[in-house]
């Protein structure tokens, strides 16, 4: 036990600073979890925002405290540990509870907006002290160390990794608030590792660890979460309730003979009560979801159901004499309680006679398919019903590859000849602003020219049915063109269908409508026409897959503190507002907690050699990790198929070989040409991936899921190795420099934090705006700057085998 429990620097403080990054980035997971779920989803990238803001503040504070510097080692990391603990128990109450409604925030001089202001600045702390007290014991550790730098490091990155890999079990068997209890005791257990070998002295400890691990044995004791007003879970009857890896799913009592289903708090789908009859379900013929059907005449040989949710579309295809159906569905939950708990409610849909329900990822299960279909029907897969599509603008910043150009092409070639595509989304003012509509009509213009299509507007039809509290757009896309009989079934069952109209056939142009004129002309030609419509339109690809980012960010920083309110206007741009405002924050934060505190410092600041350096060294690792790491994490999703497997499977990949980069970097330093060698592996490395991932994703996507993630695996290793390098020679480098070790670690620790942040936020405006492409060949120029520092730092007297020697 002396080996862990004794003198200051021993073993423990791999297992310590394993254990601190193994619970915060535990903990930076489930928060991004409960937050979608409590708020909405362009609100994680403020939960990643703040982690990375408490880690480096963390150092900060070491370094501008002589006092933190200067305190006994185990003293200082249980202090960290027991403060960080408890602070994670109780930011988690306060963040469950929090009566917080963001969509009053954008009224801006109303006492709602101002009150909600408050609450998301309590919401912002009650995330950020954890991360402080991991932040303050990490750099505390490395700067206490500097001669096993490189293996602390590797443990740090080991933690991190291990996080990665058990988040995805951990969020489906304990779900994200007991896991932030879980991270929690294992702060708590760091604490009482540092707190002495005296039994009595660890009694403050024990007494958090109980604390944290009472909630994760009794779920009841955590406190339910008080989610946004527009949500408002905590007013609806449910009667099933599970966490989930894609999101968190929730169902209603029966209600008019179906059950509700909510997915991350917002109306996802329904499941309808059904006794095994058919002849019971005449309420199809007057739905949308008889318009597919009306179109093919006779009934689909093969249908494919891509965003299948409650099974809804699935009742539909049999009412209307589908032979085969093929339903896919990403989430588990949702599939599970097809199967499960509700399976005998819905008539066992998923049993019947030629029903297939699979879950996967709609774009790779067809990609691996060799079959023809005679209908694909897209099913809003990512927001399935109408209101919940048109509201809120709650996937703005999400990335789907459903929605492109390069899907489009693809279920065009798994068409029979008389097939069709059927895509179908919300609209709030399909007069005034059809976004959805719109873009969807412009991308498979684009797809349908691409693929030889001598006249795509002879292929696309458009109509709208009311389905309050908006209108349900259906888009009909053929590989051949519409003849007069399709064309006219189309018309004949808009015109005996209440509430439904025809917005485009070939025959009906609708030139008065922008979808009409899209439709008619393609985007390119209707952009030039109307230049200054406020809205991007264009159709999307793969290299940037952002569908519903409609504004651009020139005009969301024009109008930046506009009052707007966004249950009136759900086109407002409330995602890319949050991402705006982010970034604005994560530019002042790092100005005033970098450069005031060090005025408290000024004498031993003073005696920092090569700080301008060091500033820029460490600030280019952290932007360029980032851009790096963010573009791999959504240019894989679509070989893996959701961002949370993506996240998890590259996140883990990078921090496990980058530690192994960490541990080579004290050979790596005995090389005189270490920097072009940097330099020339990661430039191999860019134009690998800019030029083959794409090409290699095809042939992968082929492959099973659990091939396909060790792939991924794979092919990630190297980049991992080479940017794990950087961060260790930095560290040892500026350790040396000075005898102000912990000072200038900590200073170097909270710049990286900082510009991590920076990084996250910039990587993903600019991978909206310019492409996935365009920003990785950023990382490697930003990389390019770090490896011209980097000699600077290196240059002294000292041999390189004294420089080496300094990285453990």
């Amino acid at each position: 036990m002396t080996k862990w429990f004794g003198r200051p620097g021993g073993r423990r403080d791999y297992l310590g600073i394993l254990l601190l990054s193994l619970a915060g980035l535990l903990t930076e997971i489930s928060y991004t979890r409960v937050v979608s779920y409590k708020l909405f989803y362009y609100y994680t990238y403020l939960v990643i925002g703040l982690a990375l803001l408490g880690l480096g503040s963390g150092g900060v504070l070491l370094a501008v405290s002589r006092r933190l510097r200067r305190a006994p080692h185990d003293r200082l990391l249980a202090t960290s540990g027991l403060l960080g603990a408890f602070a994670m128990l109780g930011g988690y109450f306060v963040v469950a509870r929090l009566p917080l409604d963001t969509v009053a925030i954008w009224e801006y001089g109303t006492v709602a907006s101002s009150r909600n202001i408050f609450y998301l600045a309590i919401l912002g702390l009650a995330l950020f002290v954890p991360f402080t007290a991991i932040g303050l014991a990490i750099s505390y550790l490395l700067g206490s160390r500097t001669e096993s730098i490189g293996r602390l490091y590797a443990a740090d990155l080991a933690g991190a990794a291990l996080a990665c890999v058990i988040a995805i079990p951990l969020q489906v068997s304990l779900g994200p608030p007991r896991t932030v209890m879980l991270a929690a005791a294992m702060l708590a257990f760091v604490g009482i590792m540092y707190r002495s070998r005296r039994p009595w002295r660890w009694m403050p400890g024990l007494g958090v660890l109980v604390l944290t691990i009472l909630p994760i044995a009794v779920p009841d004791l955590l406190p339910q979460i008080r989610t946004e007003r527009v949500k408002s879970m905590t007013e609806i009857d449910l009667e099933y309730s599970e966490w989930g890896p894609v999101f968190r799913v929730d169902v209603q009592t029966e209600l008019f003979g179906r059950h509700l289903l909510y997915h991350d708090g917002l109306l996802g789908s329904n499941i309808l009560s059904y006794d095994g009859e058919l002849s019971d379900l005449t309420h199809f013929e007057e739905d949308p979801r008889a318009i597919p059907f009306q179109v093919l005449g006779n009934p689909p040989g093969r249908a494919l159901i891509i965003g299948a949710a409650g099974g809804h579309e699935i009742l539909a295809s049999l009412y209307f004499g589908a032979i085969n159906v093929d339903a896919v569905e990403l989430n588990p939950v949702t599939t599970s309680l097809l199967r499960g708990p509700y399976a005998e409610y819905s008539g066992h849909l998923v049993t019947q006679p030629g029903v297939s329900l699979t879950t996967a990822d709609g774009r790779t299960h067809l990609t691996r398919s060799d079959t023809a279909f005679d209908l694909i029907w897209f099913v809003a897969p990512d927001s399935y019903a109408a209101g919940n599509a048109a509201s809120s603008g709650a996937f703005v910043l999400s990335e789907s590859y459903l929605y492109t150009v390069e899907m489009l092409r693809e279920a065009l070639d798994h068409l029979t000849d008389r097939g069709i595509i059927v895509a179908q989304f919300g609209e709030y003012d399909f007069e005034g602003r059809p976004n959805r509509t719109a873009r969807y009509v412009s991308t498979a213009y684009a797809a349908l020219d691409e693929s030889g299509v001598d006249n795509p507007n002879q292929h696309l039809m458009v109509s709208t049915s009311s389905d309050y509290p908006a209108q349900l757009s259906t888009i009909v896309v053929k590989r051949l063109p519409f003849d007069d009989t399709e064309t006219g079934r189309f018309t004949a069952h808009a015109d005996a269908t209440p509430g439904t109209t025809v917005r485009y056939t070939p025959e009906l142009r609708g030139f008065g409508e922008t979808v009409g004129i899209v439709a008619s002309v393609g985007h390119d030609q209707w952009g030039a026409a109307f230049p200054d419509y406020p809205y991007n339109l264009s159709p999307v690809r793969d290299n940037a897959p952002f569908f519903w980012h409609f504004q651009d960010f020139g005009d969301v920083l024009t109008g930046l503190f506009d009052p707007v309110d966004p249950a009136r206007d759900p086109e407002v741009a409330v995602g890319e507002r949050v991402l705006v405002l982010l970034l604005v924050v994560s530019i002042l934060f790092p100005t005033v907690f970098l450069l005031l505190p060090f005025a408290l410092v000024r004498r031993d600041w003073s005696d920092l050699p090569r700080r301008g350096a060091s500033f820029g060294y460490f600030a280019a690792l952290g932007v360029g990790f980032m851009l790096f790491e963010v573009t791999m994490i959504q240019r894989l999703v679509l070989l893996l198929g959701h961002p949370t497997y993506s996240l998890t499977v590259t996140l883990a990949s990078l921090l496990v070989f980058a530690g192994l980069g960490s541990l080579a970097s004290r050979r790596l330093a005995l090389h005189q040409r270490l920097p072009l060698a940097l330099f020339a592996t990661l430039a191999v490395l860019t134009a690998g991936y800019l030029t083959g991932l794409t090409p290699l994703t095809n042939v992968l996507i082929q492959w099973p899921t659990t091939l396909r993630f060790l792939a991924a695996f794979i092919l990630l290793a190297p980049l991992g190795l080479c940017l794990g390098t950087f961060m260790p020679l930095g560290l040892a480098a500026v350790a040396r420099l000075t005898e102000h070790r912990r000072l200038y670690v900590a200073w170097a620790w909270a710049v990286n934090g900082f510009f991590s942040v920076i990084g996250s936020v910039l990587t993903t405006i600019l991978a909206m705006v310019y492409g996935f492409r365009v920003v990785q060949a950023l990382g490697l120029a930003v990389y390019c700057v770090a490896i011209l520092i980097l000699p600077r730092l290196t240059a002294s007297g000292d041999s390189d085998r004294q420089f080496a020697a300094g990285l453990g």
